[in-house]
């Protein structure tokens, strides 16, 4: 007997797989009642298989999870999801245009340097995609196009890029001025061959830790960074130790340091208008902030807080490497960013938040400095999350 229901319980759970593939593929919310009512399952089904927000929707909408954000603002680790209905027609056109995207990546055929989706606003429906490609290889495959459906495709064409242009500076650096609760995002900090901006706290859900953070690529020196020191100058003081860098990650050029124990790290930023980060936005979120025309902000050690409406999503980045950096967003423009910026974070205000709550859309990394473009691109919040784990 006790076999018997094990087995019925088995078939239970295969059928409620299927049934959520088949939800994930497209199914309407007319084909999913018809299919609980014939298939024998008890409407509270719907929650066990976490569609409650998919039946609430109407006909001509969907529910995309949008951010990830605290329910308890002292808490880093209670992160609950955030869901917004978008029309159904623009979902299936950003849905198809993310998949060429991949394939784009997957393929990376001669001349490819990079693309990024930029969906349209939500009573067009529709979703783009931007392609980056060498002037000598100007050409898009005919086989890439097949499978474009009806994502548009905009190519631009590059003369040969060169190596990245360092921009003289004559900002001072901003310089944490009292370090009593903390070192908050948006101060300069040095690296043992750089300077760079301080990141916000970064978590680490499996093990609970935090840790300070800013640009990999700040740590210029040979090897790999793991051990490096990372400090803070301090106003009208010495600088101040935080602690060695822990984790590297170059691809994503994020670079995790463990707290020395002198002062923690801290989810503020030293913004005109107070700035704590409540939690992160989705790859959907990102979506929906082009959708919108809505604009980002970020603080730098050298330039400082400036804003800047989001140009593409889930872009591919293949332009100074030998390897492409998936999941970046790309904003503003190229005066947003100068050597010392690298390792902030842009960021949007969260509506649904308490005053000053914010959501990290992702880090700074790097600005175009060839003509025909202007923005600055990063790793996105949730590509960070995808590969690696942290949340902010």
């Amino acid at each position: 007997m006790l076999g018997e229901r094990s087995d019925r319980s088995d078939r239970t759970r295969d059928r409620l797989a299927t049934l959520r593939e088949r939800i994930d593929a497209g199914m309407d919310r007319r084909e999913f009642l018809r299919t609980v009512v014939t298939g024998g399952y008890a409407l509270g089904m719907a929650h066990y298989l976490g569609v409650d927000d998919f039946l609430a929707a109407s006909d001509d909408e969907v529910p995309v999870v949008t951010a990830l954000v605290r329910s308890d603002p002292d808490d880093p680790f209670s992160l609950e999801e955030r869901v917004r209905y978008v029309p159904a027609d623009w979902y299936a056109a950003v849905e198809n245009a993310f998949e060429l995207n991949e394939l784009l990546a997957r393929v990376a055929f001669t001349g490819y340097l990079g693309s990024a989706v930029v969906p349209g606003d939500y009573d067009s429906g529709t979703a783009s995609i931007s392609i980056g490609v060498s002037s000598a290889e100007s050409s898009i495959p005919d086989a890439i196009r097949e499978f474009a459906d009806d994502v548009s495709i905009d190519a631009e064409s590059f003369i040969e890029i060169e190596d990245v242009e360092v921009r003289p500076d004559s900002a001072e650096p901003r310089i944490l001025e009292d370090p009593v609760g903390g070192a908050p995002s948006g101060v300069a900090c040095e690296t043992p061959s750089s300077m760079a901006t301080l990141g916000p706290a970064l978590y680490d859900p499996s093990t609970e830790r935090s840790f300070f953070t800013t640009a990999e690529h700040a740590f210029e020196g040979d090897g790999d960074p793991v051990g490096d020191q990372l400090t803070v100058p301090i106003q009208g003081a010495e600088q101040l130790d935080l602690g060695r860098v822990s984790r590297a990650h170059p691809i994503a050029d994020v670079a995790a340091i463990e707290p020395n124990g002198s002062v923690a790290p801290t989810s503020w930023i030293d913004a005109p208008t107070p700035a704590r980060v409540r939690g992160q936005l989705t790859r959907y979120g990102l979506a929906d902030l082009l959708a919108r025309d809505e604009r980002l902000e970020k603080v730098g050690a050298l330039t400082g807080h400036t804003t800047g409406r989001v140009q593409g999503v889930d872009a591919v980045t293949c332009f100074t490497e030998d390897f492409c950096r998936r999941g970046q967003i790309r904003w503003g423009g190229e005066m947003d960013l100068t050597d010392g910026d690298s390792g902030s974070v842009s960021y949007y205000r969260d509506p649904e938040g308490d005053d000053g709550d914010v959501l990290v859309a992702g880090f700074n990394n790097a600005r175009t400095w060839w003509p025909g473009q202007s923005y600055v691109w990063g790793i996105s919040a949730y590509r960070l999350t995808e590969k690696h784990g942290y949340h902010f």
